[in-house]
């Protein structure tokens, strides 16, 4: 296989110039601003960064450009990236400062460049987690603080050890810290005078131009590029593609499975974006991944990849099909009947595709009490995280065997019974729970459906409220800043320590004392503020010194209340 050194200078031109684009099999951009940083300060250091495979052909093929900006030209030929689209899409945002495309939405990437990092650069990646959740935590700050905890040292003092960060007004404000983007887009004179270097003969002046030169030689940096010769086909290249990008776990088995299925179904991703464009616009965004999955699964019966390059394409083709009903079924039936309002709320999004198979299973011709069960069941599984512990497609493929059988809601309630040992949820089950445990969305509904409503403005709890003041997020019954010198972090941040309010009133409230606000929401809004929250009335308890005694009075109450509402979803049923 020839390969070539090339520049990344010379490769963002190819892209600019459309003489470099992407195959059908290749997914979309996913990267986020902090593996873009990492991928900078690799550079920047002269660590080794991959190499580069690309796929010349005559063959006109099913292509889709970059996430950036590129002209269209017609005389460029087919070269076609297969591996190293996340860093290129990264390097043309930065150095060109063109914004990321990402299906209607464009966001910029900005990164800062600390002109007075130190000599030993010796700051360690983050790991930075996937999920995000529509319920936030009441304010960035309390976060910060958290971090210093956690880190040992102020935040200061650790962004001054840091040759790159992701761009904050706060730090882009100070002199030393220059956008990745100018440097390459601006001359020596305009950023060291921005910096406060007036004259040659100021101390920074040689530091500051070495500094400067050696990160615009990123742009010299020369990958490794592979050339797959122009004789093979699309088949063959897909093959290559899943292999390479096997090793090392680079992609998910739903991308290279992806590949495999384009490689015998032209033009398949563009029917995938397609739906998965049609959701966001008017229900959840539902991951291209997930909806692979859902393929597999309504073309075989089972959710495993294993076997998808076997799958006849007739068969995968009817399977799509069937996997777009089912799915509509499911996003509607999570919303109207759930309450279900975003994805966030799911512990997994793999309960679409359970939903979807059972409402098909039924022919979309579900018995009332089919409908109760199938939420009792839902709710049950997600709060105990059934699909989020062991091995998710095993378990999943359990539920999918037994729906094939005709297996009932009931049937499946048994399932995760056998798995966690019980269904009803006790006052111990929330010690130590914080946000991130599958009883958050619960006890989110349960409080919902109690007629909880914001302490601010009155309305009821939704994730869909217009206006950033009005966007629900999980404020500290008793303030993180009160509690930190005295508790231990899993008791701060538990769920009995949560209400769920408008951003408006979480900066209202602040730091104060709950036995400070609270009884003042009481004089306003009258007791069944706090009762619809399940927060007690006793005033006793709202004192720092009562810490403990609040959450064993209010773990009580959230017990009570998820029971009461887990049994007028099952009243109706045939669960008995």
């Amino acid at each position: 296989m020839p390969q070539i050194n090339i520049s990344i200078e010379d490769l963002v031109s190819m892209i600019d110039r459309g003489e470099l684009r992407l195959p059908e099999m290749q997914r979309r951009y996913v990267w986020r601003a902090p593996r873009v940083r990492d991928l900078l300060d690799s550079l920047y250091r002269g660590y080794p960064s991959g190499s580069i495979l690309v796929w010349e052909t005559d063959q006109e093929q099913p292509t889709h450009d970059l996430a950036v900006a590129q002209q269209t030209n017609p005389f460029a030929g087919h070269k076609l990236l297969l591996d190293g689209q996340q860093r290129l899409t990264s390097l043309c945002a930065v150095l060109q400062g063109k914004p990321i495309q990402v299906r209607d939405r464009q966001r910029e990437i900005d990164i800062l460049f600390n002109l007075e990092h130190p000599d030993s650069m010796t700051e360690y990646s983050e790991v930075v987690g996937d999920e995000e959740s529509m319920l936030t935590s009441e304010d960035e700050a309390d976060q910060v603080s958290d971090d210093e905890e956690v880190m040992g040292s102020s935040l200061a003092e650790r962004i001054k050890q840091m040759t790159f960060v992701v761009a904050n007004n706060a730090i882009a404000q100070q002199p030393n810290w220059v956008s990745v983007t100018k440097v390459f887009k601006s001359n020596d004179g305009e950023i060291l005078q921005g910096a406060g270097v007036t004259s040659f003969s100021d101390p920074c002046f040689v530091k500051y131009n070495e500094r400067l030169k050696k990160l615009r030689s990123i742009a010299k940096y020369t990958y490794v590029m592979h050339l797959l010769p122009r004789e093979m086909n699309y088949e063959e290249v897909a093959e290559i593609f899943v292999r390479v990008n096997s090793l090392g776990a680079k992609l998910r088995g739903s991308d290279l499975a992806l590949a495999q299925i384009t490689a015998r179904w032209r033009n398949s991703l563009t029917l995938l974006e397609a739906f998965q464009d049609e959701c966001e616009e008017k229900w959840m965004t539902l991951d291209l991944g997930l909806l692979v999955r859902a393929m597999v699964v309504f073309s075989t019966g089972q959710c495993k990849f294993e076997s998808v390059s076997r799958i006849p394409l007739t068969k995968l083709q009817k399977g799509w099909e069937d996997a777009k009903e089912g799915m509509r079924f499911a996003v509607n039936f999570l919303r109207t009947n759930a309450g279900i309002e975003d994805e966030s709320l799911l512990s997994s999004p793999v309960f679409f595709i359970t939903i979807a198979y059972f409402a098909h299973s039924r022919s979309q011709n579900l018995t009332p009490a089919d409908v109760k069960g199938l939420l009792y069941w839902l709710y049950a599984a997600n709060s105990r995280g059934r699909y989020s512990r062991g091995s998710s497609e095993t378990i999943l493929d359990q539920d999918l065997a037994l729906i094939k059988q005709g297996g009932s809601p009931a049937d499946l309630l048994d399932m995760v019974r056998k798995q966690f040992g019980r269904i009803d949820i006790e006052a111990a089950d929330f010690i130590g729970r914080g946000a991130g445990s599958p009883l958050f969305s619960l006890v989110y509904l349960a409080l919902k459906d109690n007629g909880a409503k914001d302490w601010k403005s009155g309305l009821g709890l939704s994730l869909t409220h217009q206006g950033r003041y009005h966007f629900i997020q999980y404020h500290h019954i008793f303030p993180k800043a009160l509690l930190k010198t005295t508790y231990e972090k899993q008791e701060i941040n538990e769920i009995a320590n949560m209400a769920f309010v408008s951003g408006r009133k979480n900066r209202e409230i602040g730091a104060s004392r709950p036995d400070e606000y609270l009884p003042e929401i009481v004089a306003e809004k009258g007791q069944e503020a706090l009762t619809r929250h399940a927060i007690p009335l006793d005033t006793a308890l709202y004192t720092l010194a009562n810490f403990r005694q609040f959450l064993a009075a209010r773990r009580d109450l959230l017990a009570s209340r998820v029971t009461d509402f887990m049994n007028s979803v099952k009243a109706g049923s045939d669960l008995g």
